[in-house]
């Protein structure tokens, strides 16, 4: 019989069973998908996600379907100007290497809100629960601010509570007018220029002036069953869409690459 001692040692010597595993990078696993814009975005090209392959039952498009990404405005319109507005685009489907999104809500970012809030003048806020012509049932935010007069001497400027409610009363109806009587899309193309923020300054004006009146944030609170030719009428077709282009190299760059082939 062996002394324990040797025992342990010749355990030590023989290593762990199995042996270590070879590590692989999870990357090569998986596969690059294109997130694509709706129509109503001039870029609609915005990015690329990364998702595992189909492996048995698990299946690629599945892991992609549902996800949100978040997208500055100023990239998806090209206007430097409106960086202050978060878009939340969700994935509805997946076509071959496009990921096709649809409108998920709208934010502003910390620092624009930060910047509205001032002292002496009143912060008015409201919300209301709206239903689009298509289905989809939103919650919008709406912020506005009081606007010194020309001819005012006192430092500040500061609404009565009976204005305040009469201003939200009159921001409430604004909306929910605007928003009821036309679909997402043409809802979306509405918040991008304010125009709802501007109607609401200028029907108020007789209560008391504002200023810097705002589509703050939008929520979906419901959306209708996915239809996939909705889902097209906002996106269009990319079955012709060029994947990229034969580039011609200059001279100069040409003659130094075809000496190191030929040295080769």
């Amino acid at each position: 019989c062996r002394p324990p001692w040797l025992r342990i040692r010749a355990r030590l010597e023989k290593g762990k069973k199995g042996g270590k595993k070879k590590a692989v990078d999870p990357f090569t696993k998986k596969d690059w998908y294109d997130i694509k814009a709706p129509s109503m975005f001039s870029v609609r090209n915005i990015g690329k996600t990364l998702v595992s392959r189909t492996a048995g039952t698990k299946i690629a498009s599945d892991g992609l379907k549902g996800r949100i990404f978040e997208v500055s405005l100023a990239d998806l319109n090209n206007d430097e100007d409106q960086s202050f507005r978060k878009m939340k685009l969700k994935c509805e489907d997946v076509q071959g290497k496009n990921v096709l999104t649809n409108f998920a809500g709208m934010d502003f970012t910390t620092d624009k809100i930060r910047s509205l809030v001032r002292k002496w003048f009143s912060l008015i806020e409201c919300f209301v629960d709206v239903k689009t012509t298509d289905g989809y049932t939103l919650r919008v935010f709406c912020i506005g601010f009081t606007k010194r007069r020309v001819d005012m001497a006192k430092r500040t400027c500061y609404a009565q509570s009976a204005q305040i409610r009469k201003i939200r009363a009159k921001m409430v109806e604004i909306i929910t007018r605007e928003c009821t009587t036309c679909d997402l899309k043409e809802l979306v193309l509405k918040f991008i220029p304010e125009v709802i923020g501007k109607e609401i300054e200028k029907s108020c004006s007789g209560i008391y002036p504002l200023q810097n009146v705002y589509i703050r944030k939008v929520k979906i609170l419901k959306a209708p069953k996915f239809d996939l030719t909705k889902l097209m009428e906002v996106h269009g077709d990319y079955s012709g869409e060029e994947v990229g282009t034969k580039m011609e190299r200059p001279a100069e760059e040409a003659a130094p690459a075809a000496e190191a082939a030929e040295e080769a």
